[in-house]
């Protein structure tokens, strides 16, 4: 073997270990996932058929795509306000900054169970609001007949644990941010607001289409929290799958909860990609 191939084979060499690693920890898992969910006694399609027959499916997608729906946008909101804060750069910014950032560091096991210590019937603010003579007696936020408030709770706990992924993806476009432009429109007399929505707003959307794409994605198959705060009481997709799986012990009906949720994350990423793909960034400042 001559000089020139062996330089050849070096690139492949080196990209060896990663395929050897998706195949064999995620190609042959997908596959074995595809073989169990169209794997039934009524046929391929009898996984689908079954779940789609049943209420508890249904109810498990409603409360994903509701809880997808309420938290996405909030943590949005909150991470756009905190980056233009943060992005004025006074004064001790980097220490409120790394405050900002801790939860990144926490794992929803984590957040969950600091939420419950909160929101327990003797959690920390039940004895504070005791302690001030608020209320008499503590208030339940978990429990089948609370539901309405275990589904606050968990979102509270989301946008808490998870906003600061976003901020650090809009806080790195904004940083971006061609100073010229904004020197340009202070020039021609702009307001703050009209810079934001004409300059800043528009340089943003890649950051934007990102953190929203990774957001959803992961709101979409959110588990941890859910299961921790309120198990059952909520029916998510993922925690479907996860009680057919361990529970009922039936994989062929927890690959099929999977397979919705990967094809459901699929249709969402194309619908993203296709409406609220940026132009080119020059091209996006309005006049």
């Amino acid at each position: 073997m001559g000089e020139r191939e062996k330089r050849d084979w070096i690139p492949l060499l080196l990209l060896l270990p990663t395929l050897i690693y998706l195949i064999a920890f995620l190609g042959y898992p997908l596959i074995e996932t595809f073989i169990l969910a169209f794997t039934s006694d009524q046929g391929a399609l009898g996984n689908f058929k079954r779940l789609t027959a049943t209420g508890e499916f249904w109810e498990a997608l409603r409360n994903t795509l509701l809880i997808t729906a309420v938290i996405v946008p909030l943590q949005l909101g909150f991470a756009l306000m905190l980056a233009l804060f943060i992005n004025m750069k006074f004064k001790g910014y980097t220490f409120i900054l790394y405050i900002i950032s801790i939860p990144l560091a926490l794992s929803d096991v984590s957040a969950s169970l600091m939420s419950y210590t909160i929101f327990a019937p003797m959690g920390y603010l039940n004895k504070l609001l005791m302690n001030l003579h608020i209320i008499d007696r503590p208030i339940y936020f978990f429990g089948f007949t609370y539901q309405t408030r275990e589904f606050w709770v968990i979102v509270l706990t989301e946008v808490w644990r998870a906003t600061p992924l976003v901020f650090v993806i809009i806080l790195a476009g904004l940083q971006a941010v061609n100073k010229e432009y904004l020197e340009a429109a202070d020039i021609f007399g702009f307001s703050r607001w009209q810079k934001f929505t004409r300059i800043i707003l528009p340089l943003l959307k890649p950051s934007i289409l990102s953190a929203l794409l990774i957001r959803t994605l992961f709101a979409f198959q959110i588990f941890g929290v859910v299961w921790l705060l309120a198990g059952r009481d909520i029916p998510i997709l993922a925690g479907e799958a996860y009680y057919w799986q361990t529970e009922v012990n039936n994989s062929n009906v927890a690959c099929t909860y999977g397979l919705v949720i990967a094809l459901v994350s699929l249709i969402i990423s194309w619908a993203y990609l296709t409406f609220l793909k940026p132009g080119h960034l020059e091209g996006e400042v309005t006049e």
